[in-house]
Formats: structure tokens, sequence, C-alpha cells
């Protein structure tokens, strides 16, 4: 795996591009669990624990969205998001807004779907996960009335913290 390469600068700059893209794309809809009971026996590799910030409205979008692929999905809601992502191993330069458990992997923020279908079926070993830093409009969650669109990569990110663009 190769490493991506930030300066201080650039994470700098994502932290703040992330924070107002917050503003604009969340709102304090409440969060309302999203697991639909005919779905409880769905194997473990279908079923998501998405955690998310109690104010922000595009986390239970995406949540959504995951649900009508096929997922079962619970929603928590939690204050310490910052503490979560690090428990989980999430890179800072890769945060966003939401972190996502499922079949023993991490996604951190607006993954799309055919990205988590692919993981889940190849099941790669030498990665923890998959991330859309900060919170890219078009992305699954954050689509906008206007239809407008930011340019994004799904990144695959290691235990030591090094990202690879991830195709599916």
């Amino acid at each position: 795996m190769t490493a991506a390469r930030y300066s201080r600068r650039s994470l700098l700059g994502l932290i703040a591009a992330a924070g107002g893209v917050a503003l604009a794309g969340c709102n304090s809809a409440p969060a309302a669990p999203v697991a639909d009971k005919a779905t409880e026996a769905l194997p473990a590799a279908k079923k998501m624990l998405v955690y998310r910030d109690p104010e922000c409205g595009c986390c239970t979008a995406w949540a959504e969205i995951a649900q009508k692929a096929g997922y079962e999905v619970t929603v928590e809601s939690r204050p310490d998001m910052p503490e979560i992502k690090v428990r989980h191993g999430v890179p800072a330069e890769l945060a966003s807004c939401h972190t996502v458990i499922v079949a023993g992997y991490v996604l951190e923020g607006h993954v799309p779907m055919r990205h988590i279908d692919k993981l889940l079926r190849d099941k790669p070993r030498d990665i923890v996960g998959l991330a859309v830093p900060g919170m890219p409009r078009g992305s699954p969650g954050m689509e906008m009335p206007d239809g407008s669109v930011d340019a994004f990569d799904v990144m695959a990110f290691d235990a030591k913290g090094l990202a690879v663009v991830y195709t599916a």
C-alpha cells in the first residue's frame, strides 16, 4: 500500500472544508434507527452499525441509502465522534461525519454502496476500511437540490493509516 502524502496546510484545508460542508449538509433532524425487523436474519456481513453526531442529518440519509441497498442498519447517535474515529483507526486526514462498522471493516463518511459491496465481496486483509474524506456534494447522502457534485475519491486505509484510492 502506498502512503498518501498530506501537508499540514492541505490537512488544515480539508478540515476547514469539511466543517463548512458539515454546516451546509447537516441539520438537526432526529436520528431514528433505520433497522428493519424483516432483515434481522441477514448475515453479519449485511449488518451495519452507523455512529453519527446527534446534530447531523446527512448521516441518516446515508444510512437510509444503505438500508435500501439491502443492509440492516442500526444508527447510534454519539456526541463523542472524534473518540469513535480514533478507537476504530480512522486516520484524521480521512475523517468525515459518520463512522460505520460492517463485517469487521470501518467505513468513514459517504462511501458509495458499490465500493462497500466490492469490499465485502473481496474481503481484503490488508486494509482496515474505506473512507470518503470530508463531505463531498453529490456523494451518497449528500445529494444537492441543484444536482451539484464534487469530485471525490474513495480511499482504502490500513492499520498504519496509509491510504490509497479504492476503485469499485
